[in-house]
């Protein structure tokens, strides 16, 4: 069964994700905003592909405060984890956000919040997964 990892600091919005991902894409969920936290499971291989929520507010790495665009720069840095899918969500979906973030952070993909067509969504992170 595929992992989908969920970077997201809003419990609510986990759990939304966690059951239309779990309902409709019939994957396995892993939830946490704690940075060290996903470093660990990228590098573990323990996750097929990354929802990376782009404000994280109480994120720390280091020491330093630090986003999901940051977070997704690390990761696509690190030879270890640069061919995981990341798919940035957020809820700032103004004119031209989606290609400055894909930009900036090297992300695979882009979905803004709220979602609200439930099976694009699954079918977008499909897409992602690694076959076989």
């Amino acid at each position: 069964m595929k992992t989908v990892l969920i970077v997201e600091d809003d419990v609510v919005n986990a759990r939304v994700f966690s059951k239309i991902l779990t309902k409709r894409g019939g994957l396995a969920v892993k939830h946490t905003e704690n940075v060290e936290e996903v470093m660990q499971i990228a590098q573990a291989k323990e996750a097929d592909v990354i929802l990376m929520d782009v404000s994280l507010a109480r994120s720390v790495y280091q020491g330093k405060p630090v986003d999901g665009i940051k977070i997704t720069q690390m990761l696509k840095a690190d030879p270890s984890t640069a061919s995981l899918p990341i798919i940035l969500v957020t809820a700032h979906a103004m004119e031209g956000d989606r290609e400055n973030f894909l930009k900036q952070s090297g992300a695979d993909g882009y979905i803004s919040k709220p979602v609200v067509d439930h099976q694009a969504f699954v079918d977008q992170i499909m897409a992602l997964l690694p076959q076989g």
